[in-house]
């Protein structure tokens, strides 16, 4: 358990569209207290079981569970390393966005028809903006992370790019999947209900309110850039070494996880290589 206090309360770039968490930074850790639910587990799970994919480790942020005390309340939540180099700055596509041309990116995208033509719009603008190369295999990374474990909260305000002392971009890693795995049982998805029937509610944010639909889109214009190598037994070891968070969550996160793993199993094709 770690105590914090407001001295190093911080505020982020990065908005959730259900709110803000209590965020800390601390000797280079940044901290995280549960929101809505159990998403300190969900950023723990998600970065824990990338891992075992074909992203390289410098390319996504691991997250450990914490207890936190805060005043007079402890906390659930979680903690990773600060990412961010000394100068540099993260920045999100909407703002970037806004900084460019004066306009909302979201309402932009969404005057589009078609979840392709809006792909395809989002990749040019942002390797116009930044001069980046292959953003749209970087895009169906993260679309292909959100649909396996149903993150609900990559909007325009939770992509970002990196910005260096220079002027130069950079990719940023994969981060902030609190908003997984049903991790909202405090409003959406209740503990006492059937995840079968909960996992159709869930609503990507990105390109479509449909998951499969924004993932075929980019598949199909920028290829299948993930695969995954993990298993039941890496899922249950996972949960067991977690201390923190009841054995009911973690049941219901090991269902959700099975379920996902059925519903997206041309991912896990044995020892697959992906360019």
């Amino acid at each position: 358990m770690i105590r914090l206090d407001d001295t190093c309360m911080k505020n982020s770039p990065m908005q959730s569209s259900k709110g803000n968490q209590f965020k800390w930074e601390r000797d280079g850790v940044w901290y995280k207290a549960d929101y809505t639910g159990y998403e300190g587990l969900a950023e723990y799970m998600v970065s824990g079981l990338l891992v075992y994919s074909n992203l390289k480790n410098t390319e996504f942020i691991q997250y450990q569970t914490e207890e936190i005390g805060y005043k007079k309340v402890l906390y659930r939540g979680c903690k990773s390393p600060n990412f961010l180099p000394d100068g540099w700055q993260l920045i999100t596509l909407e703002r970037l966005f806004k900084n460019f041309y004066g306009q909302s990116l979201y309402q932009s995208l969404y005057r589009i028809e078609g979840v392709e033509e809006r792909a395809r719009f989002l990749v040019e603008q942002v390797e116009l903006m930044t001069g980046l190369k292959e953003f749209g295999s970087y895009l169906s990374r993260l679309l292909t992370i959100d649909a396996l474990f149903l993150n609900e909260d990559r909007h325009m305000h939770n992509i970002a790019v990196l910005y260096d002392e220079t002027g130069g971009y950079h990719y940023c890693p994969v981060f902030d999947n609190g908003r997984a795995l049903l991790s909202d049982t405090t409003a959406d998805y209740p503990m006492e209900e059937d995840i079968i029937e909960l996992i159709p509610q869930v609503k990507a944010k990105t390109l479509s309110s449909d998951f499969v639909e924004q993932l075929d889109a980019v598949e199909g214009l920028y290829g299948q850039k993930l695969s995954f190598s993990y298993d039941e037994k890496i899922i249950s070891e996972l949960l067991e070494k977690e201390e923190y968070y009841p054995n009911k969550i973690k049941v219901r996160v090991r269902e959700i996880l099975l379920q996902q793993r059925r519903t997206y199993s041309y991912l896990f094709r044995e020892n697959r290589t992906i360019k």
